[in-house]
């Protein structure tokens, strides 16, 4: 097979732009959208194009999900794997604002230079089918989602606490706030009272989490959803609140505990805060609530201080027929059940530090086994519901908690005092964002004709370029500063009438982009009918922890909504999902200050993108990520020339050694089972040490015991297992030469080592069938030269242990 214009050593910079245009010239990489007879969608996440250009991270999780992509269509599927741009959003509109560009500019040029990066990675995607959200031919669609929604119902305005940043002058979400300071910026972070735009995805919290039980997806991730969702069963139990005809309804999932309930809580921004306050408490109050509009919502759920003002009013407890004082406190939510809370400080311990700092009564309601009634609490809350029994709770004295649970309810409820029902922590998604670079919600408002939802056939409603696009501490868009655009006809009435000036969040955009792909060519419908029906449900999902919850919510929370609606047929988008790890550099995690962040333009023009490909799966398991260290490398790409050497000088004369073909059945088994689990790392492993038994010695390699090889490598090293296929006789793709087939039969070991031993020192090994028979075996001995010289006379006696030892006694 050796071929004097062959280069000799192995040349990524002529291999990998050869490979790259042909797979372009001969649509390699693209689907057959609507003719594929065994569909696979392969998805991985797309990414916000981001000034840096792509970051190490972002090509370990798209490496990961090309693999998988590439063995599926080994195994003989229609692939189609899309890739495109998460574009709009703060982000890219903070770094514009940094440098003095503009957004609408600068943008594209990210997405090129993205694009040039990924195309140089050698990926498997079908670039015919890439979207960007920034573009109007893609947010014309998210625009008309949003109507189906509010179609639906399931689109409301309303004014709402929020998180907002004073630095980044905008909403934020619960998950961008830490430790009560903006992720972005660091600015602390305040609670502002804002006219938003929600989706009523909590109508759906039972069907997202039901649908959990069945999915294929780690069970890290759903119980991050489970959690995120928070069922919890529980009671509405209503409060009188004397002097007053309003009544406190409060959610509790310990309604047997109703007995030792001696104050009640409200949020600060309650609606019967005011009404219930007296002239005496008011300026307290007031205080106490301009105060909590200071803290963001995270910190309120996560401070250990208790703080609260008393209001001057008076609850009954319906079980006890008690008065107890109504509080408010900044640790209790409008956003959870119905923000208000019956405290029973003896049973729970946020409770009961709050009544130790306002010296507030504590009763103790449930008992533990070694307790009696009068059993002193001491300095905790005691809340072993499990071994609990109630106490000093009238009729229900003696019943255990889980018990009680149920007849405390119903008692309760057959009274008029309360009801059962099921609580989800799930709040409805606030889409409304005070920023420009996103897409505006479709809505006008008209005196006449109130809300009135973008016509279908006015979409997209486009965003305009304004010059002065930087937002301010007025919580309006700066959209609404331009008036010639939101200015506009009522679609109803044709009065003059305004823009909603909002855009909306980019958590939208990403919420139904895997239904766009497909039809991303087609500007007459948001996705066809046909060709969703083809490839959805997604089969493979990849991407990152970080979204675990919030992305994946929404996009089932939108693929429910668009099943109800009439336009698929399906309810869940992702039916396998695996989340990546993590690259660290030199045992760090990688930032710009540290100066330890990877360029991998750098290390794809030294190494080759194919070695820095395989490098980055070797670092550690996939799902779990891994260090990068620099001197690595090199060790991955002396297995790619050791392997392109081998190919390059492989001979078709005579036949395979039946010991090297035995390991590579081996390889095949063990590299597929790999590739399909993720487990990447030990599938290199084990092609690496096939290699070693193939050029074990400097042997001659024949070109079939390396043929199978290029066919495994192929998924990870694209362009050189192209190029290796070429060099040994193909015409047509590796992809397209399926993968490697095994023989049950041959995995068995049908030879092993036998030790031979003269007068009990080892003298030599022989590689002898496994059933070799005590005669062959000394035969075989005898004839080597090297343990025959040490058997000379009388051979007195044999000891032969099968499969292990032979020590001929002279």
């Amino acid at each position: 097979m050796s071929d004097p214009t062959i280069p000799t050593p192995y040349s990524p910079a002529l291999v990998e732009p050869k490979w790259r245009a042909r797979w372009a010239e001969r649509g390699t990489n693209e689907a057959a959208l609507d003719t594929a007879a065994r569909p696979f969608y392969a998805l991985m996440m797309f990414p916000y194009p981001s000034a840096e250009g792509l970051h190490v991270g972002n090509l370990f999780a798209f490496t990961g999900s090309d693999i998988s992509a590439r063995y599926h269509r080994l195994l003989g599927h229609d692939v189609f794997q899309p890739l495109g741009y998460d574009a709009f959003g703060i982000h890219s509109e903070n770094y514009a604002l940094k440098v003095g560009a503009h957004p609408m500019e600068l943008t594209p040029k990210n997405v090129a230079n993205f694009q040039r990066q990924l195309e140089r990675a050698g990926l498997m995607v079908d670039w015919r089918q890439r979207v960007d959200t920034s573009r109007p031919d893609y947010y014309k669609w998210t625009q008309w989602v949003f109507l189906q929604l509010y179609k639906q119902g399931l689109a409301y305005k309303k004014a709402a606490a929020v998180n907002w940043c004073p630095t980044d002058m905008t909403v934020l979400a619960n998950e961008q706030v830490e430790g009560g300071l903006c992720e972005r910026c660091g600015t602390a972070v305040e609670q502002r009272f804002l006219e938003q735009w929600f989706f009523r995805i909590s109508a759906y919290a039972e069907r997202l989490l039901n649908n959990l039980e069945w999915l294929d997806w780690s069970p890290i991730t759903k119980s991050a959803q489970k959690n995120w969702i928070g069922r919890s069963e529980g009671a509405e139990l209503s409060f009188r609140v004397g002097g007053h005809e309003d009544r406190v309804t409060v959610f509790t999932t310990r309604p047997d505990t109703i007995f030792g309930a001696t104050y009640l809580v409200l949020a600060p921004e309650h609606p019967l805060v005011a009404t219930l306050t007296t002239d005496a408490q008011r300026d307290a109050v007031r205080g106490y609530q301009d105060a909590t509009t200071k803290q963001d919502l995270i910190a309120r759920k996560s401070s250990k201080d208790k703080t609260g003002v008393f209001t001057g009013a008076y609850a009954v407890n319906p079980a006890t027929g008690a008065n107890i004082p109504i509080w408010i406190a900044d640790y209790v939510l409008m956003q959870y059940g119905t923000g208000a809370i019956m405290a029973v400080p003896g049973h729970d311990e946020r409770d009961f530090e709050f009544a130790q700092r306002f010296e507030l009564p504590i009763v103790r309601v449930v008992a533990g086994p070694d307790d009696a009634a009068d059993t002193p609490l001491g300095d905790a809350a005691y809340t072993d519901d499990e071994h609990g029994r109630l106490v000093n709770s009238g009729a229900f004295d003696g019943q255990l908690v889980a018990d009680a649970k149920l007849s405390v309810t119903e008692w309760l409820t057959a009274g008029g005092h309360g009801s059962k029902v099921v609580n989800f922590r799930l709040h409805d998604w606030c889409i409304s964002r005070q920023r420009y670079w996103g897409p505006p919600i479709p809505i006008i408002y008209c005196d006449a004709c109130g809300t009135v939802p973008v016509p279908e056939s006015q979409l997209p409603v486009e965003l305009p370029f304004i010059p002065d696009f930087k937002p301010d501490d007025s919580g309006v868009s700066p959209l609404a500063r331009y008036e010639d655009w939101y200015r506009v006809p009522c679609p109803t009435c044709g009065a003059p009438a305004r823009r909603e000036t909002d855009v909306s969040d980019t958590f939208l955009d990403s919420a139904w982009y895997f239904l766009r792909y497909p039809s991303a060519t087609r500007s007459d419908v948001a996705f066809d009918a046909e060709r969703t029906t083809r490839w959805l449900p997604v089969d493979s999902y990849i991407g990152g922890n970080e979204h675990a919850v919030l992305h994946l919510l929404y996009s089932r929370f939108v693929t429910m909504v668009m099943k109800d609606a009439g336009h698929i047929d399906f309810e869940e988008p992702f039916t396998r999902f695996r989340a990546h790890g993590m690259i660290i550099r030199e045992g760090a995690k990688m930032s710009k200050s540290k100066g330890n962040v990877i360029n991998p333009d750098v290390y794809m023009e030294e190494w080759g993108a194919d070695a820095f490909r395989m490098y980055l799966m070797f670092l550690g398991p996939y799902e779990e990520g891994g260090d990068f260290r620099d001197q690595g490398i090199s060790g991955v790409r002396r297995f790619l020339d050791r392997l392109w050497a081998s190919v390059r000088d492989a001979s078709t004369t005579g036949a395979p050694d039946a010991n090297v073909v035995r390991q590579l059945h081996r390889t095949i088994k063990k590299v597929g089972e790999d590739t399909a689990s993720l487990s990447y790392n030990t599938a290199i492993a084990a092609m690496m040490e096939c290699l070693n038994h193939v050029r074990s010695g400097d042997r001659p390699v024949h070109r079939e015991e390396v043929l199978p090889l290029v066919q495994l490598v192929s998924a990870y090293a694209p362009h050189f297992a192209e190029e290796c296929w070429e060099l040994l006789g193909h015409t047509g793709s590796v992809f397209d030469a399926g993968w490697p087939t095994f023989d049950p039969s041959m995995l068995v070991d049908n030879e092993v080592d036998l030790v031979v031993q003269v007068n009990g020192k080892v003298r030599g090994k022989l590689r002898v069938a496994v059933d070799v028979t005590q005669e062959a075996a000394m035969a075989a001995a005898m004839a080597d030269a090297g343990i025959a010289k040490f058997a000379v006379g009388e051979i007195k006696k044999v000891i032969f242990v099968p499969k292990r030892l032979l020590n001929i006694v002279v």
